[in-house]
C-alpha cells in the first residue's frame, strides 16, 4: 500500500509532520481530516531500491567511525559549487558520491539520495547519517532549506570548516615537531641504558674500578631500564588510559575538562582554541537562521569541554527565563572548585600544583572583551558579526601562541637532549680516564 508523507495543522495551530497509508492520495486525505488535522502539504514517498534486485548499488565494505573532517569540508565546498551553478540537490548529491572513494561518506551520500528519493528533505536525509553529518551540519542546512538560501548556507558551512580545519592544522603541525624529536630521543636514550651502558659496566667490574656518584647513577638508572623496560612505554600509556577511563564518569570529565584549561603552558592554548571554536560555531548557526536556544545546545554538544558545556547550558537556561546572552555569559564563566582537577593537579605537579590550582579556579574562561562584544552585539543585532570577530581575533591568538610554544620548545628540547648526553658522556668517561691512566702507570 502506498505511504504518504503529510505536513498539517491541529485545532491549536500547531504543525503536525507524520506518514499515513491509503490506496490513493484523496483517501489518504480524507483519512487526515478525520483525525482532525487540515492538510498542508501532502507527497507520496517513493519505495525503496532493492539493492540486490535492482542490481544497482555495489555490496558495500565494513566501515568504521566517522568521516574526516578535511574530506566533509571538501564536500560541502563542491556542494555549495554545484548549488550555486544551479544542479538539482539530488543531481549534485549523486555527482558527489559517484566521485567518492568507498567509505563512510559516500555510503552516507548514498543513504541521502536515497531518502531524498523517497521524499524527505536534504536535512532529514542527512540526520540519519549522524556519524557523517552532526546536529551542527544538519541544523544549519534545515535553517537553509527553510529560508530558501540552501546554497548560501552551503558556503557559510564550508568556509566555516575551512576555518576550522586550518587551525587544526596549525595546532598539529606545531606539535609534531617536538612529539616527534621527544619520541627519538626517548628512544635513543633508552637504547643506550639497556645496550650500551651495561658493556661498560662489565669492562668497569673486570677492572674493579670505584665509580664516582655520576657513573654509579647512571648505571643504576641502565639497571632499572634493563630490568622494568616494559615500564617506559606502559607508564604512559598506562597514564593515557587512566585519564579515558575516569573521563567516562561526569565529575572525572568535569575535574580533567578544568585542569587542562588552567595547566601552565597549554592551558591557554586550549582555552582560546575552545573559545575561537565555540564563538565561531555559534556566530554560523545565528548567521545561518537557526533558533537561538537550538544555536546555544550544538554550541554546547560541540565544545569538547565540560566548562564550556556548562556555561552554554546555563545561558540556555537564562534566555528561557528571558535574559540576554551576555550577563549570563559572565557569571557563569567561573570554573568553581572541584576536587577531581584539585587531584590532577597534586598527580601531574605535586609540589606547586595544588597551590596553582587554588589560585586559579577562580579565573574566569571568557575575558571580559568577548562580553562586552556580545552584549553589542545583542543590542545592535548584529550577534553574528560580533561573535565572527570574537572567533577571528582568538584565532589570530592561537595561531601566535603555537608559533611561540613552537619556537620555545626548540630550545627547551636541545636543552634537554644536551644535557642527557653530556651526563652520559661524562659519566662514562670519567672511570675511563681513570683506567687509562692506570694502565699507562
Amino acid at each position: 500500500m502506498p505511504t504518504f508523507q503529510f505536513e498539517a495543522m491541529d485545532a491549536t495551530g500547531a504543525e503536525i509532520k507524520d506518514v499515513i497509508e491509503a490506496p490513493t492520495e484523496e483517501e489518504a486525505q480524507a483519512t487526515i481530516r478525520q483525525m482532525g488535522y487540515f492538510v498542508t502539504k501532502i507527497t507520496a514517498k517513493k519505495a525503496r531500491k532493492k539493492t540486490e534486485a535492482a542490481g544497482g548499488r555495489k555490496k558495500r565494505g565494513f566501515v568504521f567511525g566517522g568521516v574526516k573532517s578535511r574530506d566533509l569540508t571538501t564536500f560541502t565546498r563542491q556542494l555549495s559549487i554545484l548549488q550555486d551553478a544551479g544542479l538539482p540537490i539530488l543531481r549534485s548529491l549523486r555527482i558527489l558520491a559517484g566521485q567518492a572513494k568507498p567509505g563512510r561518506l559516500k555510503y552516507s551520500l548514498e543513504d541521502t539520495c536515497d531518502e531524498i528519493e523517497a521524499g524527505s528533505t536534504l536535512s532529514e536525509g542527512m540526520a540519519k547519517s549522524p556519524k557523517c553529518f552532526n546536529r551542527l551540519y544538519v541544523n544549519m542546512i534545515k535553517a537553509g532549506e527553510a529560508g530558501g538560501a540552501l546554497e548560501l548556507i552551503l558556503q557559510r558551512l564550508a568556509d566555516f570548516q575551512e576555518r576550522a580545519e586550518s587551525l587544526k592544522r596549525k595546532v598539529k603541525g606545531a606539535m609534531i615537531y617536538p612529539v616527534v624529536v621527544v619520541t627519538v630521543a626517548v628512544g635513543i636514550l633508552t637504547f643506550i641504558m639497556i645496550k650500551i651502558v651495561p658493556e661498560f659496566r662489565k669492562i668497569f667490574d673486570e677492572f674493579e674500578l670505584e665509580l664516582p656518584v655520576m657513573t654509579e647513577l647512571l648505571v643504576s638508572i641502565s639497571e632499572w631500564c634493563v630490568t622494568y623496560w616494559y615500564l617506559i612505554p606502559g607508564i604512559p600509556i598506562t597514564i593515557w588510559l587512566s585519564i579515558k577511563l575516569i573521563r567516562k564518569f561526569r565529575h572525572g570529565r568535569i575535574g580533567w575538562d578544568q585542569f587542562i584549561i588552567k595547566v601552565p603552558i597549554f592551558g591557554n592554548l586550549i582555552e582560546k582554541n575552545i573559545l575561537a571554536r565555540t564563538t565561531r560555531t555559534l556566530g554560523t548557526l545565528v548567521a545561518s537562521g537557526v533558533p537561538i536556544l537550538e544555536a546555544l545546545n550544538i554550541t554546547r554538544d560541540t565544545s569538547g569541554n565540560a566548562m564550556f558545556e556548562r556555561m552554554y547550558t546555563k545561558i540556555s537556561e537564562a534566555i528561557r527565563e528571558g535574559e540576554a546572552i551576555a550577563k549570563p555569559m559572565k557569571e557563569h564563566s567561573v570554573p568553581g572548585f572541584h576536587p577531581m582537577a584539585l587531584f590532577f593537579w597534586f598527580f601531574f605537579i605535586p609540589v606547586f600544583g595544588p597551590l596553582l590550582y587554588l589560585l586559579k579556579y577562580k579565573q574566569r574562561i571568557v575575558d571580559d572583551i568577548v562580553v562586552n562584544m556580545v552584549d553589542v552585539g545583542e543590542e545592535t543585532g548584529e550577534l553574528d558579526t560580533m561573535l565572527y570577530k570574537v572567533a577571528d581575533t582568538y584565532d589570530e591568538e592561537v595561531a601566535v601562541l603555537t608559533e611561540g610554544l613552537t619556537k620555545l620548545m626548540e630550545p627547551l628540547l636541545i636543552l634537554f637532549l644536551g644535557g642527557a648526553v653530556g651526563f652520559i658522556v661524562i659519566a662514562l668517561f670519567i672511570p675511563l680516564v681513570k683506567l687509562i691512566e692506570g694502565l699507562s702507570k
